[in-house]
């Protein structure tokens, strides 16, 4: 299966860069990932709603440049559902059981993400109620991807 993580905006925190490298090293025995980054859109303190929804829809373009006709997308959103990391091992096998060969993540920039995107999206996922950082939330999928693997592959992982 092909696990394919499309952000906004670029990760400057070498932490996180660190982070993200662990855990695409140990995923690539499990799948093929590709990482795809659209550009993001500078947001001006005390902006307008009308402009943060402009920006919002801006960023949702670039977005959807990245995601393919044969993507199944998991859009990560605040209201999406909430699993636990069990649930979504479950998820994952099942979709490459149903024969999705590619499974597209997006995550939305600091303010969210554009109708449009989630519109197009196969499923709404949340991590939290919170608000996380959006370069933050590719290393926290990334390690939870992994343990999904881990998981269906009955191989020790930390609880």
């Amino acid at each position: 299966m092909e696990i394919r993580i499309i952000s906004v905006g670029k990760i400057k925190e070498k932490y996180l860069n660190d982070g993200i490298a662990e855990y695409s090293k140990r995923l690539s025995r499990y799948c093929k990932l590709t990482f795809c980054q659209a550009a993001d859109e500078k947001t001006p303190d005390g902006a307008s709603e009308a402009l943060n929804e402009q920006i919002k829809n801006i960023e949702g373009q670039r977005l959807m440049k990245y995601i393919r006709d044969r993507d199944y997308v998991i859009a990560l959103a605040i209201d999406g559902k909430m699993l636990d990391s069990v649930e979504l091992s479950q998820k994952l096998e099942r979709l490459g059981v149903e024969g999705k060969s590619s499974v597209a993540f997006v995550i939305g920039g600091s303010l969210g993400m554009s109708d449009e995107v989630l519109k197009r999206a196969d499923y709404r996922l949340s991590f939290s109620r919170m608000t996380f950082p959006h370069q933050m939330m590719q290393m926290i999928l990334l390690e939870q991807i992994y343990r999904s693997y881990r998981i269906m592959n009955h191989e020790p992982y930390h609880k």
